[in-house]
């Protein structure tokens, strides 16, 4: 009993309860052990207890779209399912033990049970969930948070900087400075937090940063280690809604790097025992960007968080390429015409079409993979301009290496970080293949709407799975909406690279403080092309299937199938044939055996699948060459 008013005591939500309403729900906790990988709870499963960490990890992860995301990372107390004690919905994440796992259950009805009991404890405890609950909303959404979460309490506390006093939300971990540019940079709406990748590469630098300064003496143990934790913290999914900044900025990333520095400062005073605010003990500029400035911050962070970006993006195309495969694979044997500038030209089959798709995915993969490698180049140490000014002129291979294994990426030094803090090409080169990838999926999805068109006045060669009705007005139609959206998709992308071209172009001597235009760009490319692929994958390309008679009997009325009797006719003759069967509408087959130009049994061999469709020994009939 004892044990389960000490969890209850320390964990995030119940800290503060009064003793009684303390004393009342200990009883119905109960201590549980799960292995690594089990599931605590599954999506879409309906709440039924609420669980507090004792010892291990829980990853929370989001299913959507056939797509599964890490949301946070949660540790020893911390509670998970407390929304189970305010109502009886479904679970809206899955949990699972990423390590071994000790934790104390407590059953929403045996809780709820025992609140009957007395009605002070059950307002005591309803309260404090109520309030944890609405600072989750505010502070702990990973995407789509907006500033107004961060004024969810009256209180405040007042901060100061270079320009005077200013009063903070008294619950934001950001500071005076982010406080000013969410007023100067009323933008895009669209907060740091949107992009988790781009935070958590920030607390990656920083978490290297302190181990590199603590190394060569100039932090003291306690400081970096409150940093590191609070780094880790941001890493694994935690205070992403305290980085409100919008995307776009003035200031070279300036006001992202102080987002980061003063959410960092304030969560490390809070595990140093000091209250928010109180930077004598760690300052946003003194500690947490020791050796650092925002013009070697932030451009390593753009970089890390793109390549680790790239990964679903590399995954969601791996997926497509394989479910073109298997769509080759089982088109094999439709017989279909071929055609160029939109004109018959000779046949093929549906699966060597399919095939050739998953061909040029490929390609885009391995492409992708070796311009990422441009990314690993970093420029930390360089401080402002590159000259290192400030740092200590071991701290650049150090934070190389601390930075190597927070990140567990193969990252290089730049070889000279004056030419390197201004120099943005590899973001233009990285651009250009995702507008590459962009402009390939979108001709595909072209190729998709032009072969299902129809379905009785178009090519109908295939059916692409109907997503939803296709008009207020028209009953019965059905649109190719998902190649629809994700050639839109792909005019976005390649509107980004004209950006980010033009804002590479806009540096200017030794800093290019157009980086923030190039990130936003650059992350909503590869978010919302891995979103397009993952979208074409499962949504269209796995349902696709072929209208078998019909492109045969495409390829039978077209004059196209004339060009494999070429090697027996010759040009002319062939030529002659085409230009009868195109004005009279008779098959070229007939008119060939009408002409007594060939036999049956030799036109059989001439326009059979195998003939037409790959390279064989010419038949040269009775001609010579």
């Amino acid at each position: 009993m004892e044990d389960a008013k000490r969890a209850l005591r320390s964990s995030d939500v119940f800290e503060g309860l009064s003793e009684a309403a303390v004393d009342l729900l200990a009883p119905a906790a109960s201590r549980r052990e799960l292995p690594p990988g089990a599931l605590l709870f599954r999506q879409g499963t309906p709440r039924q207890a609420v669980y507090l960490l004792a010892d291990g990890q829980v990853e929370l992860t989001r299913e959507q779209g056939g797509v599964t995301s890490r949301l946070v990372l949660l540790g020893p107390g911390e509670t998970v399912g407390v929304g189970s004690l305010l109502h009886t919905s479904d679970h809206t994440t899955s949990a699972r033990a990423v390590s071994h796992v000790s934790l104390w259950e407590l059953p929403r009805e045996a809780v709820r049970e025992r609140l009957r009991e007395d009605a002070g404890a059950a307002l005591d405890v309803l309260s404090r969930v109520a309030l944890v609950m609405s600072r989750h909303l505010q502070y702990q959404s990973p995407r789509a948070v907006g500033r107004e979460k961060a004024y969810g309490s009256g209180a405040s506390r007042r901060e100061h900087d270079l320009l005077g006093d200013r009063d903070v939300p008294a619950d934001a971990l950001y500071g005076v400075q982010t406080l000013r540019a969410v007023e100067n940079f009323a933008i895009t709406g669209i907060p740091l937090a949107h992009f988790p990748a781009l935070v958590r590469a920030l607390a990656m630098v920083k978490l290297a940063a302190a181990r590199a300064n603590a190394r060569l003496g100039l932090l003291s143990p306690a400081v970096a280690a409150a940093i590191e934790q609070a780094s880790r913290e941001v890493i694994d999914g935690h205070h992403h809604g305290h980085f409100v900044v919008d995307v776009v900025q003035g200031g070279a990333g300036t006001s992202t790097n102080m987002n980061a520095n003063e959410v960092l400062a304030n969560r490390s005073l809070e595990i140093l025992g000091r209250p928010r605010g109180d930077y004598g003990a760690c300052h946003p500029n003194n500690h947490v960007n020791l050796s650092q400035s925002t013009n070697d911050v932030y451009p390593t962070a753009i970089r890390i968080a793109a390549v680790l970006s790239l990964r679903p993006l590399l995954s969601a195309l791996e997926k497509l390429r394989s479910a073109l495969v298997e769509k080759g694979e089982e088109f094999h044997d439709v017989l279909k015409m071929g055609r160029t500038q939109l004109q018959d030209a000779v046949p093929m089959t549906l699966g060597q079409e399919f095939g050739a798709y998953a061909v040029t995915v490929g390609e885009d993969v391995a492409r992708l993979r070796e311009t990422s490698r441009l990314l690993l180049e970093v420029n930390m140490g360089g401080t402002a301009i590159g000259t290192g000014i400030n740092a200590d002129p071991r701290y650049p291979q150090i934070v190389l290496e601390e930075l190597r294994a927070v990140t567990g990426l193969d990252l290089l030094l730049a070889e000279n970080l004056v030419e390197a803090t201004p120099d943005t090409g590899a973001f233009v080169m990285f651009s250009g293949v995702l507008k590459r990838v962009a402009v390939k999926l979108s001709k595909i999805c072209n190729d998709l709407r032009l072969l299902s068109s129809g379905p009785r006045c178009g090519l109908s060669e295939i059916n692409l799975p109907p997503m939803q009705p296709g008009s207020s007005i028209m009953p019965g139609k059905v649109n190719p909406v998902i190649p629809e959206v994700v050639n839109q998709v792909a005019f976005q992308v390649v509107g980004n690279d004209l950006a980010i071209t033009m804002a590479s172009e806009a540096g200017q001597l030794q800093l290019n403080v157009m980086e923030p235009i190039i990130a936003f760009n650059l992350f909503q490319s590869i978010e919302m092309l891995s979103a397009a692929v993952e979208t074409l994958t499962l949504r269209c390309v796995r349902g696709i299937t072929a209208n078998r008679e019909r492109s045969r009997e495409m390829v039978e009325r077209s004059i196209g199938i004339v060009t494999a009797v070429v090697p027996a006719l010759g040009y002319e003759r062939a030529s002659e044939v085409a230009k009868e069967a195109l004005a009279s509408g008779r098959p070229v087959r007939e008119l060939i055996l009408e002409k007594g130009y060939l036999t049956a049994g030799q036109l059989d061999d001439l326009l059979s699948l195998e003939a037409m469709t790959r390279p064989r020994p010419l038949a040269l009939g009775d001609r010579t060459v």
